[in-house]
């Protein structure tokens, strides 16, 4: 047996080639793709400037050296905070996904593509605020949502037939490769310096969803991405300053990203031939994710259970004054929504409670409506009769909600919801495919969408602003040819 190991540099991975070159040369042709990428900014601006009412979140916000001054520092929105693109990132990116309210892919990794906006927005603002101090044209918001398109493509795609949680790594591995992918080409990385930046991001340790599942739900899930975000800018602005790329990051046999966390955990991949460990493309980078992207217009809460929520809030009425009467719940789910947000026992924290299906139903259930305040500890100590409906839930998968689930012409989130009463009258299965955030409710979910923004933006702005904001998002071309800093000029405190 050999004692020498051949040293021969590899290109780089063809994995990595693949998003760099999309990112470099694919030119968006979809009207559908950028008008979505405008809901979607406004969506994601929403749920952040909300999370803004939680002290909880806010606490970690702000320069780590009170006091440091930044020039031509990143906005916060709904905020006075100017900060260092890496911290800017990981705060607007906790302040997105903080309330579990803003966009979600799902496939076979499920994931909030909308998180990678905080990488964008923060490099955007400072680039374009440099570039006209140096008598330089300033980047533009259709330089931002070309950026939100790719980084859904890149997230979304690697998302369809690679499970990531199968091997027990976050999703935020995503949120960091694809940040680091678009923030990389907004700084003006060639085809080296993007490779190299991309190889850094799979060297990464990656983060564990242990704080994601019972028993460990806590509170760090709400602040993963905007730590992935963060880490994508600091990487991107590393191989911008000339720093060598790892080519083999992905496929090194035994040092490799695919041998060291997406083989070896997995009993059924470690056993297959090493092209079939590798991450499998359903389809070619475009705009497919952007336009598919499911947006929460209802409901902060985990997306398997939107339509379960949807249908707890139809139920209603039949239920509010016949709680005590409750014998049981059937809840009839899909395959994803059992292994991720079914759970029983004690529920921790609004962390734990915000991914709990069961949760999830009760409280509609009761009151006819779910929203971030239901989660917090001071209303479930309040309302013992939220467990006690909990303790009466059965849980039962269809598989045809399943195998619709993950129907790429579907791409469905079935739940459906049954109560049985004690004098043995029931009411009717009330059941939800499609909730009102997919592409097929869309044009009634877009005036839900918009007046989701314009109450987020009045929990932070004056009403006079906030319809100066609601107004100029819902011009298409007038956003796209705004300075980004100007747009930012809007949002700060």
């Amino acid at each position: 047996m050999s004692t020498v190991e051949a040293n021969v540099r590899p290109d780089y991975d063809a994995e990595l080639q693949k998003i760099a070159d999309y990112v470099l040369n694919y030119r968006i042709a979809s009207d559908e793709a950028w008008d979505t990428a405008r809901l979607c900014l406004m969506d994601t601006l929403g749920c952040g400037l909300l999370a803004l009412r939680f002290p909880e979140c806010t606490k970690h916000l702000g320069p780590l050296v009170e006091g440091t001054v930044v020039p031509h520092g990143a906005r916060v929105p709904g905020t006075s905070f100017r900060l260092d693109p890496v911290k800017a990132a990981w705060d607007i990116g906790a302040i997105v996904r903080w309330l579990d309210y803003n966009d979600t892919w799902l496939a076979a990794e499920w994931g909030h593509p909308s998180d990678n906006l905080g990488a964008i927005l923060a490099v955007a603002d400072h680039l374009s605020q440099k570039r006209v101090a140096q008598g330089e044209a300033p980047l533009v918001m259709r330089d931002v949502l070309e950026a939100m398109i790719m980084a859904h493509e890149i997230q979304g795609v690697l998302a369809l037939e690679n499970s990531f949680n199968r091997v027990g790594l976050d999703h935020v591995v995503l949120v960091k490769v694809a940040s680091t992918a678009v923030a990389a080409r907004l700084l003006g990385a060639d085809r080296e310096q993007l490779l190299a930046a991309l190889s850094h991001a799979w060297v990464d340790g990656q983060s564990l969803r242990t704080y994601r599942h019972a028993p460990n739900a806590g509170s760090r899930k709400s602040w993963a991405a905007g730590d992935a975000t963060s880490r994508a800018v600091r990487l991107a602005d590393i191989a911008l300053r000339g720093e060598m790329g790892v080519p083999g990051a992905l496929t090194a046999s035994q040092w490799g990203f695919y041998d060291v966390l997406f083989s070896h955990t997995n009993r059924d991949l470690a056993t297959k031939p090493e092209e079939e460990r590798r991450f499998r493309f359903q389809r070619e980078f475009g705009s497919y994710v952007m336009e598919n992207i499911l947006f929460k217009l209802s409901f902060p809460a985990e997306f398997h259970a939107q339509t379960a929520c949807e249908a707890a809030v139809t139920l209603h009425p039949l239920v509010k004054g016949r709680l005590d009467e409750v014998e049981r719940i059937v809840i009839t789910t899909h395959e994803s929504a059992i292994r991720i947000i079914s759970k029983e026992g004690d529920l921790a924290n609004p962390a734990d409670r915000d991914h709990c299906l069961q949760y999830m139903v009760a409280v509609p259930l009761m009151l006819g409506e779910l929203n971030a305040e239901h989660y917090e500890d001071d209303f479930h100590v309040a309302h013992p009769e939220i467990d006690t409906l909990r303790g009466k839930m059965e849980v039962v998968e269809e598989s045809r909600y399943t195998r619709d689930y993950l129907d790429p012409d579907k791409r469905s989130i079935a739940n459906a919801i049954q109560v049985f009463f004690t004098d043995g009258t029931s009411t009717e299965q009330v059941a939800v495919e499609y909730p009102i955030g997919h592409r097929r409710r869309r044009k009634e979910g877009i005036p839900v969408l918009e007046e989701k923004f314009r109450r987020n933006l009045e929990t932070r702005f004056p009403r006079a602003r906030s319809e100066r904001i609601v107004t100029l998002c819902q011009d298409q071309q007038g956003l796209e040819a705004t300075p980004v800093h100007r747009f930012m000029d809007l949002l700060v405190i």
